[in-house]
């Protein structure tokens, strides 16, 4: 008697979540409110500037208030991941000469849980910006809440070492997550044996590539499915390096099922490699950037909920739907038609055509691979652009 087929693993991926700072002071606990900004001393004053530009927002608002309308595709997944880029923690003690501090107060992580976040990748630019106290203090409230993470650590070892999801049945889901210099990460925040810190890497050199891709299917067993989350490049810009682009595809050729990439403040391409998926920058999701302008050329305030079916068995893409998504208010909302099929005529990419669905809904179909190109995957492309304005970093 033939086994049954199985069933594809739906998981939700998405860009930048920043639950600190002007969304913290909105959540039932907020946090003492000084900044160390050069533009802005007051975190109340992010809220400020999103009502002058789209209405009032409510104070102590419930736990699902900021998710709003994306709670409901977030429910359709058997897994959840984010880059949280916040730490959560009351230490006061914030690291000199960083430009931006983002920390929300511990006793509002029940609005990731309230998303049935199940996986927080930490392996980012802010995650120690309140210091190794602030550091502590958020692996710490993230293991009580029951969320899983990677990327940074106590030290070294367990800075590199995944997180360990279980979302159904005989299949499970190891989560890396890596850092890198170009997404604005102090090198000295890099993990080591007797430091907390961050899973940073080098370079991303094919060597590199090679060597961690190693790692990870040496600490996978079989039947796991592996999900490489990296934050890495700029802030702005739409090209991919030739280095970025050979590093996911090494990743890939060596084991790796996923390739889950941000960094950036705006949407970036997408690529199917040898049938696996490399997402090269998902963007910011929730953030307190509204009301701030500047770089509208790339539509910064626009982003996606990834929901990306993979083949238990080896990994291979079966679907992804994208549903575009505004903040507005502090809280997800649909995006606007035209937006939609603004984002339809631009992420198409090598061996993959996006087109619009039902619902609100983007859909990849996908097509024959051709054969692999020596740059990366078409898309937009823009010239250089100037520093980002007061209050993003």
């Amino acid at each position: 008697m033939n086994a049954r087929p199985a069933t594809p693993l739906q998981l939700f991926l998405c860009g930048d979540v920043m639950t600190g700072r002007g969304i913290d002071q909105i959540l039932p606990f907020p946090s003492e409110p000084t900044l160390h900004e050069s533009y802005v001393r007051d975190a109340r004053h992010y809220v400020t500037l999103a009502e002058e530009a789209n209405g009032k927002i409510p104070r102590a608002a419930d736990w699902n208030y900021i998710w709003g309308d994306a709670l409901s595709a977030i429910n359709q997944a058997d897994t959840r991941i984010i880059n949280l880029e916040t730490s959560v923690t009351c230490c006061d003690d914030y690291w000199p000469g960083k430009g931006i501090h983002y920390r929300m107060h511990p006793e509002n992580i029940r609005c990731l849980t309230a998303a049935g976040i199940d996986c927080c990748c930490l392996a980012n630019n802010h995650i120690l910006d309140w210091g190794y106290e602030g550091l502590t203090e958020t692996l710490r409230t993230l293991d009580e809440a029951g969320i899983a993470h990677a990327g940074a650590g106590r030290d070294a070892i367990r800075a590199a070492a995944p997180a360990v999801l279980d979302p159904v049945g005989n299949t499970r889901v190891l989560v890396f997550a890596y850092g890198m210099t170009t997404s604005g990460i102090p090198a000295q925040w890099k993990a080591s044996k007797h430091r907390p810190g961050v899973n940073l890497l080098d370079d991303c050199s094919d060597k590199t590539a090679h060597r961690i891709a190693r790692k990870m299917t040496d600490t996978a067993r079989p039947g796991d499915l592996i999900v490489t989350s990296i934050h890495w490049g700029p802030n702005w810009g739409y090209e991919i390096s030739a280095q970025e682009t050979n590093f996911a595809r090494c990743l890939i050729d060596g084991g790796v099922h996923l390739v889950h990439g941000h960094s950036a403040h705006h949407l970036k391409p997408l690529e199917v490699h040898e049938g696996r998926l490399v997402l090269y920058g998902c963007g910011d999701f929730l953030t307190d950037y509204e009301g701030i302008g500047g770089h509208q050329n790339f539509r910064p305030g626009l982003t996606l909920i990834y929901l990306v079916g993979i083949h238990p068995r080896d990994g291979r893409l079966t679907a992804l739907r994208m549903l575009p998504m505004k903040v507005r208010r502090f809280c997800m909302e649909h995006a606007t038609n035209e937006d939609t099929e603004w984002l339809a005529g631009n992420l198409s990419c090598h061996g993959a055509e996006v087109r619009l669905a039902e619902n609100h809904f983007l859909e990849l179909r996908l097509q024959e691979i051709p054969e692999r190109s020596a740059g990366g995957p078409a898309w937009l492309h823009s010239g250089p652009c100037s520093d980002a304005p007061p209050g993003r970093d």
